[in-house]
């Protein structure tokens, strides 16, 4: 997993007011949410701001990474967990971060590549992606860049699902039944395959 530094400063959580000053100056409303819990026992937050051309790579970016946060100069290790957007002007509005460490696991969404020529894509028919990541969980030291799948032996009109794969080391955690790829009968298949019969 390829990692990114970003740079933020301290502020007190102060509401939606608060949150607006800070984008008018071009910053993010960030928390940071890590070890520390409450008396409820769920995770405290700790807020930040950062420069919103700080966070861009890391934001609009098909890649994933861990982040080296420096805020105010003190050194967290963390992932991206949620981002906020503006529902008309798709505008960056707030950034939730999950502090991490070398041995809790994590469950993070890695971007799939599928590799290879699919049997049935050499009979005629067309290989599609139904989805573009799958959830894992695992250290975040071993969590891949992307999870690479053969789809050589794919036959036309059939599946690969979640239940099918596996990577040394990770926990599939998106559900075993979710059809990752498929081939997909085209009109010349089809009528290759009628021609035969």
């Amino acid at each position: 997993m390829k990692s990114i530094d970003v740079k933020g400063t301290a502020r007190v959580a102060g509401g939606k007011k608060a949150a607006k000053e800070l984008r008018k100056q071009d910053l993010i409303p960030c928390n940071l949410y890590g070890e520390v819990r409450g008396e409820n026992g769920l995770p405290v937050a700790e807020s930040f701001a950062v420069e919103s051309a700080a966070v861009r790579n890391l934001v609009y970016s098909p890649d994933i990474f861990s982040v080296n946060l420096n805020i105010d100069g003190k050194e967290r290790k963390a992932v991206m967990k949620e981002l906020q957007f503006h529902p008309v002007t798709d505008k960056l509005l707030h950034i939730d971060f999950y502090e991490i460490n070398e041995t809790k696991p994590i469950v993070m969404e890695v971007p799939i590549k599928l590799n290879g020529l699919a049997e049935g894509v050499k009979a005629g028919g067309k290989l599609a992606a139904s989805v573009r990541k799958l959830k894992v969980k695992a250290p975040y030291t071993a969590i891949p860049e992307r999870l690479d799948i053969d789809v050589t032996h794919l036959q036309l009109g059939k599946t690969i699902k979640v239940a099918e794969l596996s990577f040394e080391g990770l926990e599939i955690v998106t559900s075993p039944s979710v059809v990752v790829c498929q081939v997909k009968m085209t009109r010349s298949a089809r009528s290759a395959a009628s021609a035969k019969g």
